[in-house]
C-alpha cells in the first residue's frame, strides 16, 4: 500500500531527504526533525498504514520489522533506558497519518545531531 501524498511514503521512496539511521526490507528509520528528547528516531513501515492498529492487523511482518529495527537502534543508541511508542489518532498526538514508532531516550550513548 502506498499513499502518493504521504510525507512518510515519500521518505520511504527516498523522494524526500531524511537523516537515515537504519533500514530493513520492510522498515526504515530516520532522525526526527523536531526531536522531543535527546534521542528521537522515527521507525516506519515502508508500506502505508494509517496507524499502528491498522499496521498490526494488516501486516504482521512489517510490524515485527518496525519493532525489531527500533529495538536494534535502541541498543545501539540509548544508554540502557529508552521508550518505543506509537500515537494513534489526532487526539493521541498523531500528526502524520502513516504508522510510525517513536524511539526516544533522555540518555543517548553519544551526542546525536
Amino acid at each position: 500500500m502506498v499513499n502518493e501524498n504521504c510525507v512518510f511514503c515519500k521518505i520511504a521512496r527516498k523522494e524526500i531527504p531524511a537523516k537515515f539511521v537504519g533500514e530493513s526490507d520492510l522498515a526504515l528509520a530516520f532522525w526526527d526533525v523536531s526531536p522531543r528528547q535527546p534521542l528521537h528516531i522515527l521507525v516506519i513501515p515502508k508500506l502505508h498504514y494509517a496507524n499502528v492498529a491498522e499496521l498490526t492487523l494488516s501486516d504482521e511482518a512489517s510490524m515485527i520489522s518496525v519493532m525489531k529495527l527500533a529495538s536494534e537502534l535502541a541498543i545501539a543508541h540509548a544508554d540502557e533506558s529508552f521508550r518505543i511508542s506509537f500515537n494513534t489518532g489526532e487526539a493521541a498526538g498523531q500528526t502524520v497519518f502513516h504508522a510510525h514508532a517513536h524511539l526516544t531516550s533522555r540518555t543517548p550513548k553519544v551526542e546525536v545531531a
